[in-house]
C-alpha cells in the first residue's frame, strides 16, 4: 500500500518542522490520539481509536525517527498493533520553504502493510479513509501552529471520553494526524 502527497502549510519552516516535533501539537491534531508519548530524541509511542469501515479498535503504535536533516526531512518508521489488525510501514516527509511567502511545502511518500481485519476491509476503503484523515490531521496541524493554543508546559486537554481535544477556532473541528499520522493514517486509517 503506498500514499503520497503535498501540503502547504501556512507557517515558515522552522515552525512547521518545531510542530513535527512537538507532542503536544501531534496529539492536538491526531483523530482519535488517546495518548501520546516521546520515549527518547528519536521514539514516539501512542494510542490510537479507529474506524475504518466496519473495523473500530484502538491501536498502539511505535514510530521511530531516522535519516534526520533538520529542519528539512526525516523518515518515520512505525509498527501498529491492535485487536482489528497489525501494519508496519515507512514514510519520507520533506519541507521546503516557498519562495516569497511565509510558507512551507510538505510532501511525503508512505509505504505500508497491513495485515489481518484491516487488510480484509480493502485497500480502496483503507485508503481512501487514510487521504481524508491525512487531510485532516494537515488542517489541523496548520490551525494549530497559527493560533499557538497551548500554553507553555501545558499538557493536551482531554475530553469526557479521554480523547485529547483537537485544536478549536470555536468550532470542533471535524478530525482534524508526523505528524505520527502520516503513518497512522496509512495503516490505520484512523
Amino acid at each position: 500500500m503506498e500514499q503520497s502527497g503535498t501540503y502547504e502549510i501556512s507557517c515558515p519552516i522552522e515552525e512547521v518542522w518545531a510542530g513535527l516535533n512537538d507532542v503536544s501539537v501531534l496529539a492536538a491534531c491526531i483523530p482519535g490520539c488517546q495518548s501520546i508519548e516521546q520515549i527518547d530524541e528519536h521514539n514516539f509511542t501512542a494510542s490510537v481509536k479507529a474506524k475504518v469501515g466496519p473495523v473500530n479498535a484502538t491501536f498502539q503504535v511505535n514510530i521511530s525517527l531516522a535519516d534526520i536533516q533538520a529542519p528539512n526531512s526525516y523518515t518515520l518508521k512505525g509498527e501498529v498493533k491492535g485487536s482489528a489488525g497489525v501494519a508496519k510501514g515507512e514514510a519520507k516527509v520533506a519541507l521546503m520553504g516557498i519562495d516569497g511567502k511565509a510558507a512551507t511545502d510538505l510532501t511525503y511518500a508512505v509505504t505500508a502493510s497491513v495485515g489481518g481485519k484491516l487488510a480484509q476491509v480493502g485497500s480502496r476503503l483503507v485508503d481512501s479513509a487514510a487521504r481524508k484523515m491525512s487531510d485532516e490531521f494537515f488542517s489541523a496541524f496548520e490551525q494549530q501552529l497559527q493560533t499557538d493554543q497551548s500554553p507553555q508546559g501545558a499538557g493536551p486537554k482531554k475530553d469526557a471520553d479521554g480523547n485529547i481535544e483537537r485544536a478549536n477556532d470555536g468550532m470542533l473541528f471535524i478530525w482534524a494526524t508526523a505528524f505520527v499520522v502520516l503513518i497512522l493514517a496509512m495503516v490505520l486509517a484512523i
